[in-house]
Protein backbone atom coordinates (compact mmCIF):
# COMPACT_ATOMS: atom_id res chain seq x y z
CA UNK A 1 0.00 0.00 0.00
CA UNK A 2 1.18 3.11 -0.49
CA UNK A 3 0.65 6.50 1.26
CA UNK A 4 -0.69 9.95 0.26
CA UNK A 5 0.24 12.60 3.05
CA UNK A 6 -0.15 16.22 3.82
CA UNK A 7 2.38 17.22 6.77
CA UNK A 8 2.02 20.36 9.39
CA UNK A 9 -2.24 21.51 8.09
CA UNK A 10 -2.22 24.44 10.67
CA UNK A 11 -6.01 25.12 11.05
CA UNK A 12 -7.70 26.93 13.93
CA UNK A 13 -9.66 25.53 15.90
CA UNK A 14 -12.31 25.74 18.84
CA UNK A 15 -11.17 23.17 20.55
CA UNK A 16 -10.48 22.67 24.45
CA UNK A 17 -11.74 22.13 27.72
CA UNK A 18 -10.73 25.13 29.57
CA UNK A 19 -13.25 28.16 29.68
CA UNK A 20 -10.42 30.38 27.70
CA UNK A 21 -10.39 27.42 25.30
CA UNK A 22 -14.32 27.43 24.56
CA UNK A 23 -14.30 31.03 23.73
CA UNK A 24 -10.92 31.69 21.48
CA UNK A 25 -9.81 29.49 18.30
CA UNK A 26 -6.34 27.92 18.84
CA UNK A 27 -4.29 26.82 16.10
CA UNK A 28 -4.07 22.84 15.64
CA UNK A 29 -1.03 21.32 13.55
CA UNK A 30 -2.26 18.34 10.97
CA UNK A 31 -0.14 15.27 9.75
CA UNK A 32 -2.13 13.06 7.55
CA UNK A 33 -1.17 9.76 5.76
CA UNK A 34 -3.71 7.91 3.54
CA UNK A 35 -3.36 4.57 2.33
CA UNK A 36 -3.64 4.50 -1.61
CA UNK A 37 -2.44 2.16 -4.39
CA UNK A 38 -0.81 4.77 -6.79
CA UNK A 39 0.09 1.92 -9.78
CA UNK A 40 -3.30 3.32 -11.57
CA UNK A 41 -2.46 7.29 -11.42
CA UNK A 42 1.42 6.73 -12.38
CA UNK A 43 0.13 4.66 -15.33
CA UNK A 44 -2.17 6.93 -16.80
CA UNK A 45 -0.62 10.16 -16.05
CA UNK A 46 -4.48 11.54 -14.94
CA UNK A 47 -5.52 13.67 -12.01
CA UNK A 48 -8.84 11.38 -11.86
CA UNK A 49 -7.29 8.42 -10.63
CA UNK A 50 -5.10 9.97 -7.48
CA UNK A 51 -6.49 10.38 -4.10
CA UNK A 52 -7.06 14.27 -4.56
CA UNK A 53 -4.96 15.53 -1.68
CA UNK A 54 -6.05 19.13 -2.19
CA UNK A 55 -9.74 17.86 -1.43
CA UNK A 56 -8.74 15.54 1.50
CA UNK A 57 -6.93 19.08 2.82
CA UNK A 58 -10.01 21.49 2.39
CA UNK A 59 -12.00 18.62 4.04
CA UNK A 60 -10.09 18.33 6.65
CA UNK A 61 -10.53 22.16 7.27
CA UNK A 62 -14.12 22.11 6.68
CA UNK A 63 -14.99 19.44 9.48
CA UNK A 64 -12.67 21.32 11.75
CA UNK A 65 -14.26 24.87 11.30
CA UNK A 66 -17.42 23.41 12.10
CA UNK A 67 -17.20 21.38 15.12
CA UNK A 68 -16.50 22.38 18.62
CA UNK A 69 -14.93 19.24 20.19
CA UNK A 70 -13.67 19.56 24.13
CA UNK A 71 -10.72 16.33 23.46
CA UNK A 72 -8.30 16.69 20.64
CA UNK A 73 -9.02 12.78 20.64
CA UNK A 74 -12.72 13.59 19.44
CA UNK A 75 -11.62 15.70 16.49
CA UNK A 76 -9.21 12.91 14.98
CA UNK A 77 -11.80 10.20 15.43
CA UNK A 78 -14.01 12.47 13.60
CA UNK A 79 -11.41 13.20 11.25
CA UNK A 80 -10.16 9.83 10.07
CA UNK A 81 -13.87 8.83 10.10
CA UNK A 82 -14.55 11.63 7.47
CA UNK A 83 -11.74 10.63 5.20
CA UNK A 84 -12.11 6.88 4.58
CA UNK A 85 -15.86 7.44 4.66
CA UNK A 86 -15.54 10.12 1.94
CA UNK A 87 -12.54 9.56 -0.05
CA UNK A 88 -12.98 6.15 -0.17
CA UNK A 89 -9.49 5.66 1.88
CA UNK A 90 -8.68 2.01 3.58
CA UNK A 91 -6.77 3.06 6.07
CA UNK A 92 -5.71 6.89 7.45
CA UNK A 93 -3.06 7.37 10.33
CA UNK A 94 -3.72 11.15 11.68
CA UNK A 95 -1.49 13.12 14.55
CA UNK A 96 -3.30 16.40 15.38
CA UNK A 97 -1.51 18.53 17.66
CA UNK A 98 -1.86 21.52 20.10
CA UNK A 99 1.27 23.87 19.99
CA UNK A 100 2.24 25.03 23.56
CA UNK A 101 -0.96 22.94 25.25
CA UNK A 102 1.80 22.64 27.79
CA UNK A 103 4.04 24.49 29.49
CA UNK A 104 7.73 24.13 28.22
CA UNK A 105 6.93 21.87 25.60
CA UNK A 106 6.41 22.98 21.97
CA UNK A 107 3.18 20.44 21.14
CA UNK A 108 0.72 17.48 22.59
CA UNK A 109 -1.61 15.59 20.71
CA UNK A 110 -2.63 12.24 19.95
CA UNK A 111 -1.41 9.72 16.81
CA UNK A 112 -4.11 7.25 15.81
CA UNK A 113 -4.14 4.66 12.70
CA UNK A 114 -7.02 3.45 11.63
CA UNK A 115 -8.80 1.22 8.59
CA UNK A 116 -11.76 1.16 6.90
CA UNK A 117 -13.17 -2.43 9.42
CA UNK A 118 -12.77 -0.25 12.31
CA UNK A 119 -14.69 2.54 11.11
CA UNK A 120 -17.27 0.19 9.51
CA UNK A 121 -17.64 -1.70 13.00
CA UNK A 122 -17.22 1.01 15.38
Amino acid sequence: MDIVYIRDLQVEALIGIYDWERSVKQMIRIDVEMGWDNRKPAASDNIKDTLNYKEAAQRIKRLVAETEYQLVETLAEHLVAMLIEKMQVPWVKLTLGKPYAVKNSSEVGVCIERHREDIAHG
